[in-house]
């Protein structure tokens, strides 16, 4: 009975010992995320104006714009993770952030810029944006201008800032206003079948896979099923023309100023072959509201030929990693740049052939050339013949991710399997020969972001191959004289993809496992990922972000 007492005891004190343990843990985490809040909230920190005495830059500057921030990212909001590891990179490569003001006096003046300009800029004028990306800002002590749409002030959608708020962000020094017009609404919208939609205001134009044409409110005439005009010059030039003035009143009556700055929807539409009626009614309007005009996107840098009302800026999609965006820059400008590396002692385990490649936790991000490849070799896999290899693919649909097995470089020859453009294909070459497509599958309803669990098992001859978990060939044969060689990931764009021609392939949990001539598994030859007390410090530090994210979404 005494003994049942005493561990009835001790059970109760660990209990209560556990639950102390967790409330502090918590309390901990809650007043961190007060502090981040109240930050947040009430902007304590102020903008340090860089010593412009120092600036002898003549040559240009960059512009990015990005669409969004969100708490974890979504297919068209970057992440604050994300964006965190782009301005941290930005920073470190030696960039400073200018002004509205910096860029009218280098175009207007000459005065010069940092040796590396960057304009900075977020879209949309959103909450979330504000949010994640002020701490940002401090941080690293950029300034940035946030762009919103006139009708959106006075607006019940909560995701959108309103006057008093972009105010109050302009006093910390951090933040400039610009604009992306009066309003995000399409017109001459065409579904695949030919079928006229008509005039749609974004919150109603959801089913964009359905669409064949459209474009935006201030683009073009407004026309009917034959792409004839159903309005004349006079009534064109009258609705272009409203929509200027409800932008100009808005702005002054609830800011008391119209922001300096303009970036059109759609890009690269004004200058750029469209009307001529329709394009003079918009280029007079704009010069007569704005100091600068963002015309264009795809290409991020401005040199002193350009004119401040057809500016350029690149758009980093959300799924962009950090070394996608310094290969861009890297691009356009032409000037060197230190590509991130992440786990140095992970990275040393693997060649770099071409590209950039970023080793984190599980994860490799492997960067390619522009409208060229980035390869990764596997140190030591030479040695390797008959293997199972499993590896998570993690890239953007529309891309190329390939995993190479017996790839012999002096030779040229290897076993070629990819995910492209939402296919998977095999391939086999020999040396002096041509890549001979031996297998091909077209995956359906796969959505952008899913992950695909690639299996692939080597032994002598033959190829076995399965996608999350699904066996697609077993046995496939392969040539004799394909017999050695290394393992090797590679990245490439899609022809597909017009507008961007790098790529960032994703491999998630690679394992490589020797088998036995019965094809079982047999040693492990390599693993990514942590084992051991960094795999439990990795799930502790992912728990503590989890828990922070809970609590900023709760509080």
């Amino acid at each position: 009975m005494k003994k049942g007492i005493a561990s009835g005891a001790f059970d109760y004190k660990k209990k209560n010992k556990i639950k102390v343990i967790k409330t502090i843990i918590q309390s901990i985490i809650l007043l961190i995320v007060g502090f981040i809040l109240y930050h947040a909230i009430f902007d304590t920190k102020q903008y340090a104006v860089p010593d412009h005495a120092q600036w002898s830059n003549t040559n240009g500057f960059v512009a990015l714009s990005y669409f969004g921030v969100a708490r974890t990212g979504t297919s068209e909001l970057i992440s604050k993770k994300r964006l965190d590891q782009q301005l941290q990179a930005l920073y470190d490569q030696g960039y400073t952030t200018i002004s509205q003001q910096d860029v009218l006096d280098y175009y207007k003046s000459g005065k010069p810029l940092p040796p590396k300009a960057l304009f900075l800029s977020f879209e949309d004028g959103r909450n979330d944006s504000s949010l994640f990306a002020q701490p940002l800002l401090e941080k690293y002590n950029f300034k940035a201008t946030i762009l919103s749409y006139a009708n959106k002030v006075g607006s019940k959608e909560s995701k959108f800032l309103q006057p008093k708020d972009m105010l109050k962000m302009m006093k910390t020094g951090y933040w400039e206003l610009g604009s992306n017009g009066y309003r995000l609404t399409y017109i001459n919208i065409f579904d695949k079948a030919g079928k006229l939609i008509g005039v749609k205001d974004e919150n109603e134009f959801k089913d964009r896979e359905n669409v064949s044409y459209y474009t935006h409110y201030l683009m073009d005439f407004i026309r009917d099923e034959n792409l004839v005009p159903t309005e004349n010059r006079k009534q064109m030039e009258a609705r272009i023309n409203a929509d200027y003035k409800s932008m100009n009143e808005i702005y002054k009556r609830t800011l008391g100023f119209v922001p300096n700055v303009y970036m059109i929807m759609h890009a690269n539409y004004l200058y750029g072959g469209m009307n001529l009626l329709v394009e003079n009614v918009n280029a007079d309007n704009i010069k007569s509201m704005f100091g600068m005009h963002f015309n264009r996107e795809g290409f991020s840098f401005n040199d002193s030929d350009e004119s401040l009302y057809d500016l350029t800026r690149v758009q980093p999609a959300s799924y962009w990693y950090t070394n996608h965006l310094l290969m861009k820059l890297r691009k356009d400008t032409g000037e060197k740049v230190s590509f991130v590396t992440g786990d140095q002692k992970r990275a040393a385990k693997w060649t770099l052939g071409s590209g950039a490649a970023e080793f984190a936790d599980n994860r490799i991000a492997l960067t390619s050339l522009p409208a060229g490849k980035g390869l990764l070799y596997l140190k030591g896999s030479g040695a390797y013949s008959d293997v199972k290899l499993t590896a998570e693919l993690k890239g953007h649909a529309i891309g190329q991710q390939s995993v190479y097995v017996r790839y012999n470089r002096k030779q040229d020859s290897y076993v070629r399997i990819s995910l492209e453009d939402n296919k998977i294909i095999v391939e086999q070459k020999e040396k002096g020969g041509k890549a001979e497509k031996l297998q091909e599958y077209t995956l359906k309803n796969s959505a952008e972001d899913a992950a695909k669990k690639l299996e692939i098992v080597m032994h002598g001859n033959q190829l076995k191959l399965s996608l999350d978990d699904v066996q697609l060939f077993n046995g496939q044969q392969i040539k004799g004289t394909i017999n050695g060689g290394e393992i090797a990931l590679a990245s490439e764009a899609s022809r597909a993809n017009l507008k961007d021609d790098i790529y960032d392939a994703v491999f998630d949990d690679i394992k490589v496992m020797s088998v036995t001539e019965a094809g079982s598994e047999q040693k492990l030859l390599y693993k990514n990922g942590y084992a051991g007390i960094e795999g439990i410090i990795s799930r502790i530090r992912n728990a503590v972000n989890a828990s922070f994210d809970w609590a900023i979404d709760t509080f």
